[in-house]
């Protein structure tokens, strides 16, 4: 056996870990919400939206920014906003040991390190898609009626006017505040979409 292939392995069972990984704010929250390796797949396609929207043409470069975004959290778990004022995680060593002797061990160097920085675009765009990803997740706890989104929209308001950095991401933000998070089903189901179902 390939030494590489075992920390090629290693790594793919430590990413698949990421599935047991709980948000910090869960504890706030007092109620399911999406895990670490739920809210990276929803990351992703957020910063293709955006990047898309920003007319940023490297999509490669923001799916692995997307990626390794929260990649360290296998091995320092979620900090919530309140944790984050008592402890300090070091996600640098946590990326560094992950991605050591891999096949990919350059998205350590290159990518997270780039996305770390904040100067490129690119990295913009996946920091607004993490932050976009929370008010999503808000407004789905609202339908399912969680009392805190209510609690939230100043806070929330002032991430987004002081903590977004694209266009497209406050214009996301902005329409997110006024559309229904169901939408998406009741206009797609089969007594819409098949005049003659049930019949």
């Amino acid at each position: 056996m390939e030494k590489n292939n075992k920390r090629d392995i290693e790594f793919l069972f430590e990413i698949g870990s990421l599935h047991n990984i709980q948000r910090g704010w869960r504890q706030h929250l007092g109620m399911d919400c999406a895990n670490v390796l739920e809210h990276t797949l929803r990351v992703i396609w957020l910063a293709l939206i955006i990047a898309r929207k920003e007319g940023v043409k490297n999509e490669e470069k923001i799916l692995k920014m997307a990626l390794v975004h929260d990649i360290a959290e296998t091995r320092t778990t979620d900090l919530s906003y309140i944790q984050k004022v008592y402890v300090d995680a070091d996600e640098n060593a946590s990326a560094r040991d992950l991605f050591e002797g891999t096949e990919v061990q350059n998205f350590y160097s290159d990518v997270l390190q780039e996305y770390e920085k904040r100067e490129s675009i690119e990295a913009k765009i996946i920091k607004d898609a993490d932050n976009l990803d929370i008010d999503l997740e808000i407004k789905e706890l609202e339908e399912r009626g969680s009392k805190l989104p209510k609690k939230w929209v100043k806070f929330r308001r002032m991430i987004r006017d002081e903590k977004l950095y694209t266009k497209s991401a406050k214009d996301l933000w902005d329409t997110l505040q006024v559309v229904d998070a169901a939408d998406w089903h009741i206009t797609a189901n089969k007594w819409l979409k098949i005049p003659d179902a049930g019949k």
